[in-house]
Order: C-alpha cells, then structure tokens, then sequence
C-alpha cells in the first residue's frame, strides 16, 4: 500500500476517476436495493449517481490532457492513512433506507476530504483549481440531495415510504421480539414456579429457570431463524429474526428467574411475581405502541395467558 502523500500528481487524478466510477456504481447499488420499497429515494440516488458520473469525464478529460490515455489502477484500497475500503451496504437485501442515507452523507464527506487534500499538493494550476472546484460540488451535495429530495421525494412519496418503513420495522425486529419476549416471560413461568412450590430451595428453583430460559432463548432462535428467509415477505435477514427471538426469548425467562438468586424463598417469589407483573405490562406496552391494539385489550389477553401458565407450575409443583 502506498501512502496519500506518496502519491504522484498522475496517481492522485487517477485515484480520483476511479472513486468517482465507484461512487456511481453504488448509487446505483442503492437505487436498486430500494427500487421495490422506496422508489422515489431510489430515484434521488440515481441522481446522485449520474453527477458522479459527470465529475469522472471531467476528471478524465483533464487527465487525457496531462498524462495521455494510460489510466494506471490505483483504487481505495491500495493507499493507506487516508481513504478507508468501504462495507459493501449496497448489496445488502433488505436495504435499510436510513443506513444507505448515512452511509451516502459519509461518502460525501470522504470525497470532500480526499479533493481539499490533493488540492493541497497539486503543483499544476488546472489541477488544483479542478480538485477544488470537485471539493466544492462534493460539499454542494448536502444542498443537491436537499434539492432532489424536495423535487422527487414528495411528501406523498415520502409518507408512504415512510409507512413502509414502519412496516419493514415491524417484520423485522418488532414481532420477532415481542414473539419472544411473550414466549419467554409466559412459557418459562410453568417450569420456574413448579420447581420453586415443589422444592422450596431458592438456589434449586433459580437452576431450572436459568435452563427453561435458555432452552427457550436456543429453541425459539432457531425456530424463528429456519421459518422462512425472508426473500417473499420482506422479514429480512434470518440470523438476525434468531438473534432478536432467541435474545429476547432468553431475557423474558431470566427476568422473573434471577430473584430466586436472593436465599430468602418467601422474598425470592414475592420479588419474582413483582417482576413477571412488570414483564406483562411491558408486552402488553409494545403491543399497543406497534400493534395498534388497545392498551387494556392487549393487557387482558397478556394476562389471561401468564395467569393460566402460572396457575398451572404452582399446582403442578404443589401436588
């Protein structure tokens, strides 16, 4: 790798035609990840695309006049303490509309940054007046998105996309974790509480819950993971739905479980019941903030579940 202030005059614009061919290239990238469900960002993106394609023949043009037609290969990846490879985002499928906007605004910084920098050391006039002037458009491009932005993405266009965001939200992290979330704080109560009336030892009682919650958490990892992988529902990615359930399965159990580490039997239940009340209310919360179900609604039929599962560890582990 070579250092930016090893580069020649010849290496710099060579570099620089070939991150403007590359930015295009995953505009373009973004454009078609957020066709289907953004098509009016996706057309702002395409925008920013071709002026990235107009700053490469620019900076060809000049280049063509200054060092013939030999463009030498010279990429990000091949100078070091200055530009950094960038993640591919692009190909992501789902792409998230906020991290390509993010990832974009970076993109833009970079370019700016690279341009004022190889500006600095540029001994020919035309050249360093050219990289200022591309300094400049790049640093413009904030305003630019702002102007393509009011143009293409009405507010129309963007209440809906802003909707199916939401919507991809909900499928993606919302539902698997309130589905494991319930699971966990319901499921683990039957095993937890039949240990603990059954045994009366606090240490016993806080084993069996550490394994139904963690049973739990792997199973519904799993379960939600291998259910479908997202391509014609649009959950996306399967390791991460697993990741959300399982974790979220996981914190449900252990919630009501870790009281039983307090030695007192009569302290560790009273305590245990006070947290799976508060576990119950946050479900019943969630539901209503993103499943638009009514608050005492949601609570009736929260509770009528938990209480059915927690009456039945008590008198199993009672008989």
């Amino acid at each position: 790798m070579k250092r930016f202030s090893d580069l020649t005059e010849q290496e710099v614009l060579a570099l620089a035609i070939t991150n403007e061919e590359e930015d295009s290239r995953i505009y373009r990238g973004f454009a078609e990840g957020l066709r289907e469900q953004f098509p009016a960002s996706a057309k702002v993106f395409e925008e920013m695309a071709e002026e990235e394609v107009h700053h490469r023949t620019i900076l060809f043009d000049l280049y063509r006049q200054k060092f013939g037609e030999y463009l030498p290969l010279i990429r990000r990846q091949d100078v070091k303490g200055f530009l950094n490879p960038k993640q591919p985002l692009w190909l992501m499928r789902p792409l998230g509309l906020d991290a390509a906007r993010k990832f974009a605004e970076n993109m833009e910084f970079e370019a700016e940054r690279y341009y004022r920098k190889a500006a600095e050391s540029a001994r020919d006039v035309s050249v360093r007046k050219l990289l200022i002037e591309l300094a400049e458009a790049e640093a413009g491009h904030e305003s630019l998105a702002h102007k393509l932005t009011e143009q293409i993405l009405t507010k129309g266009a963007r209440e809906k996309e802003d909707a199916t965001s939401k919507r991809m939200f909900m499928l993606q992290y919302v539902q698997p974790g309130l589905a494991g979330l319930m699971d966990g704080s319901v499921s683990t109560l039957a095993p937890l509480f039949a240990a603990a009336f059954a045994t009366h030892n606090t240490w016993a009682t806080f084993l069996v819950g550490m394994a139904a919650a963690v049973g739990a958490g792997i199973s519904m990892a799993f379960a939600e993971a291998l259910s479908d992988d997202g391509s014609l529902t649009g959950r996306g990615s399967p390791v991460i739905r697993g990741l959300v359930t399982g974790g979220m399965t996981a914190i449900g159990g252990l919630g009501h479980t870790l009281p039983y580490l307090i030695p007192h039997f009569l302290t560790a239940t009273i305590v245990s019941f006070m947290v799976v009340a508060v576990e119950l209310a946050v479900i019943s919360w969630i539901r209503m903030r993103y499943m638009d179900t009514p608050f005492l609604q949601a609570s009736f039929q929260v509770v009528v579940g938990g209480v059915l599962v927690f009456v039945a560890g008590i008198l199993i582990g009672s008989s």
